[in-house]
C-alpha cells in the first residue's frame, strides 16, 4: 500500500505539470501555476518523508504537511477551475485523485492517532 501511494502521489504530480504545460501564457496562471506545483509536487515529498519518520510524532507532522498541501492544492485547482483557465474534463479526474489521496492521508492520521491512543493505556 506505502508503494502504491508513493507512486499514487508522483503521478498526480506530474499531472499537475502536465497540466500547467497546457495553460494560457498569463500573469495570473504563471503565479498559480507555480503555487499548484509546489504545493502538489510537495505532497508526495512530504509522504515519502513520513515513511522515514523516526517517531509516531514525525509521522503523524509530516501526514499533517500533506493533508495541509492536498488542501492547498484543491485550492489551486478551484480556481483554475473558476477562472477558466482549464477546461472541467481536465480539472475533474485532478480533483477526484487529490480528494481520494486526502482521504486516504486523513484517515492514516486518525487510524494512527487512535492506535496511539489505544496503546497507551
Amino acid at each position: 500500500m506505502k508503494e502504491q501511494l508513493k507512486i499514487r502521489f508522483k503521478k498526480f504530480a506530474l499531472s499537475i505539470i502536465q497540466l500547467c504545460d497546457t495553460l494560457p501564457k498569463k500573469n495570473a496562471t504563471f503565479v498559480i501555476s507555480n503555487q499548484i506545483i509546489k504545493s502538489s509536487t510537495s505532497m508526495g515529498a512530504n509522504y515519502r518523508s513520513a515513511l522515514r519518520g523516526r517517531s509516531t510524532a514525525e509521522f503523524l507532522s509530516k501526514l499533517g504537511i500533506v493533508e495541509e498541501e492536498s488542501d492547498e492544492t484543491l485550492y489551486w485547482l478551484e480556481l483554475i477551475s473558476d477562472s477558466g483557465l482549464a477546461n472541467q474534463e481536465q480539472i475533474d479526474p485532478l480533483w477526484k485523485e487529490c480528494n481520494e489521496l486526502l482521504a486516504i492521508v486523513v484517515s492514516t492520521i486518525n487510524t494512527t492517532r487512535k492506535n496511539q491512543k489505544t496503546s497507551k493505556q
